[in-house]
């Protein structure tokens, strides 16, 4: 079966202080988005197309620049993560298989955790799977909660989460395996029902999940997946990550 790989990189990244789309920030003097990149392909997804938005000709010009075919497609407004893969449907519609949407801005994560996730995904027929990490201090982070199985019952974030939900350790990575054919049927369903009026890709799983379809979590062995930079002093933090890796 073909995959695919869907990686958002529209965020502007206000607080980074550049002129360039945060996914172009430097870590050991390669992108972040090359980072991710160079993951997909290493766990042998070579179909990437990378959704666009703030300073989109600074992505054409990368991408472009490229020895190997990179499709792009532009989200005008930032309208959350679902909408920024809504942005690539006919993407999705051309390829089918299986589909893995990653974050632009999450150097560390790496081609064993896709290439095993997809093992997961597949051998359990999941309509989608998880990456999760289990991290020392969740704060700020989606909380993963799972069923008896062991499958995912529901993402809740920091803001909704009760006492016990915040002792949970294991986060949402924000990258999902789907089987592309179910993430299509629920996509054009999630809806801007919320306060900042943003298309949440996780609804997705909460669609799915109310379908009855099975939404599995593969816990990815390294903390470091879920990193990322908001401003100068995380990406300085991810650069000293790097140089120990």
């Amino acid at each position: 079966m073909s995959t695919c790989g869907v990686v958002l990189a529209g965020g502007e990244g206000k607080r980074m202080k550049s002129d360039l789309p945060k996914t172009l920030s430097l870590v050991l003097g390669k992108p972040m988005l090359q980072w991710v990149i160079d993951s997909l392909k290493g766990a042998g997804v070579s179909n990437i197309c990378v959704v666009k938005g703030f300073k989109k000709e600074a992505i054409e010009d990368y991408v472009n620049s490229l020895s190997y075919p990179v499709k792009t497609v532009y989200q005008a407004e930032r309208l959350g993560t679902g909408h920024a893969v809504m942005m690539a449907e006919d993407f999705l519609c051309k390829n089918g298989g299986d589909c893995i949407v990653l974050n632009g801005d999450a150097p560390f994560m790496d081609s064993q955790t896709i290439a095993d996730a997809l093992k997961l995904h597949r051998s359990g027929d999941n309509a989608a799977t998880l990456i999760s990490a289990e991290i020392a201090d969740p704060t700020g982070y989606g909380r993963v909660v799972r069923d008896a199985d062991g499958n995912l019952q529901k993402i809740v974030e920091q803001k909704d989460a009760d006492e016990a939900t915040l002792k949970v350790c294991e986060v949402n990575s924000g990258a999902y395996w789907f089987n592309t054919r179910a993430l299509l049927s629920v996509l054009n369903k999630i809806t801007s029902n919320n306060s900042a009026k943003e298309y949440y890709l996780p609804d997705a799983l909460k669609l799915l999940i109310a379908q009855g379809q099975k939404v599995s979590v593969f816990t990815a062995s390294s903390p470091n997946t879920v990193l990322g930079a908001n401003d100068p002093a995380q990406l300085e933090e991810l650069n000293e990550i790097a140089r120990k890796l």
